[in-house]
C-alpha cells in the first residue's frame, strides 16, 4: 500500500517576508514623500521633514542600538522572518538611511527652501547678512549666548567630555602659535545651548520672516570664547545615542525609581549614529570623534545643510499666523452625530452604544465623560488605563478631582511608554497625592490597552459605562491621529471591564470574558480562528473576504495564516500604515493579498479588523496591532461592535480607505511601495479629505 503526501507550501521561505527594520525605512521614506508632494502647502512639507528626522532619531536610539549590540557580543543568528543577520540589517540600513537622508536635504536645500524665498521667507547663512544684520547678531551672541556657553578644552587633564544625545556641539581646532609644533594644535568642544531658542531672528522689517541658525552664530564668534588662540576650524556635528531602558522589574523595589535611575542614564548611552556638517568639517576632527565614540564610517552622516531638522518644527509654529495660505486648511473636529451635549452623556450611552471617529469627530466627549464622572454624585468608581497623555492633560484633572470629590479611583499609569517614560512618572506622581490608587500594571508586560470603566449607583442599582478606543487618551494626539472609540452600557461589556480591572490590581490565574479579548493570553488565537473560520466559509460558499487596518503587522504567525488564507483564495485587503513584514503577491502564496499603506495630513492610527464570514460580518476594534511584541509582551484589548448600525459606519470608513489614489501606496512583491495608479477619467479620492467632509455634512444636517 502506498502512501501519498499531501502538496504543502513551504510558508517559512526569507523570500515571502520583509525586514522588518528595512520595512519601518519604508515607511519613513513614504513620510519623506510628503515633503516632495506639491499638493501639501509648502509650510506642512517643511514639517514633514522634521517628522523625518524625528522619527529617524527615535529608529536610530532604539532599533539600530538594538542590533549593533547584538553585534558586539558577536550574536549572528538570523533574524526569523528575513532571514538578516544583525550584521547584514546594519548594512542595508546604512546604505538605505545614506540615501534617504541625501534625498531629504536635497529636497529642502534645492526645492523647499528656494520656494519659501519666493514668500519673502529666508533662512540665511551668517556669512550672506548685512553689515547692520550682523552687528544685531553680534549684540545678541554678547548679551544672551556668550554667557551660557561652556568651553571643554581636550587634553591630557581634561579628556573628551560625555555629550548629551542629540545635542548640537562644535569641535573647535585652535592654533596656539606660542608652542612648539607637537603641541601647537589645540581642541575643544562647544555645546549649542538647547535651552536657546535656534531660530535666531534677524533685526529689521523682516524680522519674523528671515532668520539664522544659532550653531552658525556661535561658530561665527566662536573666538571670543579663546583669547589669544587662531580658530583653525569649526566643525558641527551631533550624537545619538542609544536609549532603550533596560527594566530590572523584579529587582526593583519600586518602579518609580528604577525608571527615573534608567532615564538618567538614556542620555550618556553608547553613540549609534554621528552627523557632521558639511562642507566646513574638519577631517582630522571627524577621525578624531570616530575613534572617541568607537563609531564607524558606516554610521556617520556627512549633511550638507543644517543637523537636527526637528527645528523645522519650530520654523512651522513661527511662521504658520502669518502665513495661513502655507499651511493646510483648518479643519474642525465635529460633534458625533450620536451625542447631544445638552444632554447627560450617561443618559445617552444607557439608551445605546455610542461610536466615534476622531479627530472628524471631537475627543471632548471622551473628556466629558470623565468629567462628568468625576462631578456626579451618583457615580463611585472611575478606573481608567493611560498610556500616553498630553502635558496639559483634562484627563489627569478630571480623575484628581473625581478623588478629592471621594470617588474611588484607580488609574494604571504604564510607566515604560517609550519616550513618554518621565511624563508617566510625574503624572503617576501627581494622581497618588491626589488620592488616587495608581498601579503600573504586570511586571514584564506593557499595559497598552485603552479602556475606562464607570461604576455608578441610581435607584439602587449599578450601572458601569465603558470606553474602549484604539488610540490614547491623550487630547492633543486625538487631534491628528484618526482613532475610533466606542461608549456602552451594555451588561456583559460592564462585567467584563470589571474583571480585566481586577486582573491589572490582583491576582488572577484564568480571565474570563464575554466579549473582550486580551493579549497576551487571547488575541493572536482568536485571530487565528477568525481567518480559519473565513478559510471554511469560502471554501463552502466562495465569498471569504477579510480587511484588516493598523498601523504595522510583523507577527510571523498571523502572517502565516493569512498566507494560507490567500492560497485557499480568500480576498484580503491590508491597510497598513507602517511596517509590514507580510509581502503580497506572490504567485501562489500571497497573490489574493493586497497591502496598502495610507500617509498624509492625519497619523492613521485606528485598528479596525473585519471578517465577512458568509454575510455575518464580524468587526473589530483594537489597541493592538498585528505584532508579536502586541501578542506576546503587551496588555491588550480586542473588542467586538456588536451595533449593526455602527457596524455600517466602521464599514463604509474602511471601503472609502480603500478608495483612496491620492495618499495611498500599494505595496508589490518585492515589498516596493508605489502611489496607487489612477486612470485620467477617474476622479481624486483622498480618503481623509473624504471622511473630514463627511463628518462636516452630518453635522450641518442636525
Amino acid at each position: 500500500m502506498s502512501i501519498v503526501k499531501k502538496n504543502t507550501v513551504e510558508l517559512n521561505n526569507p523570500s515571502y517576508y520583509n525586514n522588518r527594520e528595512l520595512s519601518w525605512l519604508a515607511f519613513n521614506e513614504r513620510v519623506l514623500q510628503e515633503a516632495l508632494d506639491e499638493r501639501n502647502p509648502l509650510l506642512e512639507r517643511f514639517k514633514f521633514l522634521a517628522i523625518f528626522s524625528s522619527n529617524l532619531d527615535e529608529f536610530f536610539m532604539v532599533r539600530v542600538a538594538g542590533l549593533q549590540d547584538q553585534v558586539k557580543v558577536n550574536f549572528t543568528k538570523p533574524e526569523n522572518k528575513a532571514g538578516m543577520t544583525p550584521k547584514q540589517q546594519l548594512k542595508e540600513i546604512s546604505h538605505k538611511t545614506h540615501q534617504l537622508v541625501d534625498l531629504q536635504y536635497h529636497v529642502m536645500r534645492d526645492k523647499l527652501l528656494p520656494e519659501v524665498k519666493n514668500e519673502g521667507i529666508k533662512l540665511f547663512k551668517i556669512t550672506d547678512i548685512s553689515k547692520e544684520e550682523l552687528k544685531g547678531v553680534e549684540a545678541y551672541f554678547d548679551e544672551q549666548v556668550f554667557p551660557v556657553l561652556t568651553p571643554m578644552a581636550i587634553d591630557a587633564y581634561r579628556p573628551f567630555p560625555m555629550l548629551l544625545n542629540k545635542s548640537i556641539n562644535l569641535a573647535v581646532v585652535l592654533e596656539d602659535k606660542d608652542e612648539e609644533a607637537e603641541n601647537r594644535y589645540k581642541t575643544a568642544i562647544v555645546q549649542v545651548p538647547s535651552v536657546l531658542d535656534r531660530m535666531v531672528p534677524l533685526e529689521g522689517k523682516h524680522s519674523k520672516k528671515h532668520f539664522v541658525l544659532l550653531e552658525d552664530v556661535i561658530g561665527y564668534f566662536i573666538g571670543k570664547l579663546f583669547h589669544g588662540f587662531k580658530v583653525v576650524s569649526v566643525s558641527v556635528f551631533r550624537i545619538t545615542r542609544n536609549a532603550d531602558m533596560t527594566i530590572h522589574e523584579e529587582g526593583a523595589r519600586d518602579l518609580l525609581q528604577e525608571i527615573e535611575k534608567e532615564l538618567r542614564k538614556r542620555k550618556w548611552g553608547a553613540a549609534v549614529r554621528l552627523e557632521i556638517q558639511q562642507p566646513s568639517f574638519d577631517p582630522s576632527v571627524l577621525s578624531h570623534l570616530m575613534n572617541e565614540l568607537e563609531i564607524g564610517k558606516h554610521d556617520v552622516y556627512e549633511l550638507e545643510g543644517p543637523l537636527d531638522l526637528t527645528f523645522l518644527f519650530g520654523f512651522y509654529k513661527k511662521l504658520e499666523k502669518g502665513n495661513r495660505k502655507l499651511i493646510y486648511e483648518n479643519r474642525i473636529s465635529q460633534m458625533p452625530h450620536d451625542l447631544d451635549p445638552s444632554e447627560s452623556i450617561f443618559d445617552q450611552i444607557m439608551q445605546r452604544d455610542v461610536f466615534l471617529h476622531h479627530p472628524y469627530e471631537s475627543f471632548e466627549p471622551v473628556i466629558e465623560f470623565v468629567s462628568e464622572a468625576a462631578d456626579d454624585p451618583d457615580v463611585l468608581a472611575i478606573k481608567q488605563t493611560l498610556y500616553r497623555v498630553s502635558g496639559d492633560s483634562p484627563i489627569i484633572k478630571a480623575l484628581k478631582r473625581a478623588a478629592e470629590n471621594g470617588k474611588q479611583v484607580t488609574v494604571l499609569v504604564e510607566l515604560k511608554a517609550r519616550f513618554d517614560e518621565e511624563n508617566n512618572v510625574q503624572w503617576a506622581k501627581e494622581l497618588e497625592q491626589a488620592g488616587c490608587h495608581v498601579i503600573y500594571g504586570i511586571t514584564h508586560l506593557k499595559t497598552h490597552s485603552k479602556i475606562t470603566l464607570v461604576v455608578r449607583r441610581k435607584e439602587d442599582r449599578i450601572q458601569r459605562f465603558v470606553h474602549l478606543g484604539t488610540g490614547n487618551y491623550n487630547d492633543q494626539t486625538a487631534k491628528l491621529y484618526t482613532d475610533m472609540s466606542l461608549f456602552t452600557a451594555k451588561k456583559e461589556f460592564g462585567v467584563d471591564a470589571t474583571n480585566f480591572f481586577n486582573y491589572l490590581s490582583g491576582y488572577s490565574d484564568k480571565l474570563e470574558f464575554h466579549h473582550l479579548s486580551v493579549a497576551p493570553f487571547g488575541i493572536r488565537q482568536d485571530f487565528l480562528e477568525l481567518i480559519n473560520k473565513e478559510i471554511e466559509c469560502h471554501k463552502k460558499f466562495g465569498n471569504g473576504r477579510i480587511i484588516a487596518k493598523m498601523n504595522s503587522l510583523t507577527d510571523k504567525v498571523i502572517i502565516k495564516k493569512l498566507y494560507e488564507a490567500s492560497i485557499a483564495g480568500v480576498s484580503i485587503q491590508l491597510i497598513v500604515r507602517g511596517i509590514c513584514c507580510l509581502r503580497p503577491g506572490i504567485k501562489g502564496i500571497s497573490e489574493n493579498i493586497h497591502v496598502r499603506s495610507i500617509v498624509g495630513r492625519l497619523l492613521e492610527h485606528s485598528r479596525i479588523y473585519y471578517f465577512y464570514q458568509n454575510g455575518e460580518e464580524k468587526t473589530f476594534l483594537s489597541s493592538a496591532d498585528m505584532m508579536t511584541r502586541n501578542m506576546e509582551n503587551r496588555i491588550e484589548i480586542l473588542f467586538p461592535v456588536c451595533d449593526q448600525r455602527i457596524k455600517a459606519k466602521i464599514k463604509h470608513i474602511l471601503e472609502v480607505s480603500l478608495s483612496d489614489n491620492v495618499k495611498a501606496r500599494e505595496q508589490d512583491e518585492t515589498g516596493v511601495y508605489r502611489y496607487v495608479k489612477r486612470k485620467k477619467e477617474d476622479p481624486e479620492i483622498e480618503c481623509q479629505y473624504v471622511l473630514y467632509t463627511e463628518a462636516y455634512r452630518t453635522a450641518e444636517e442636525e
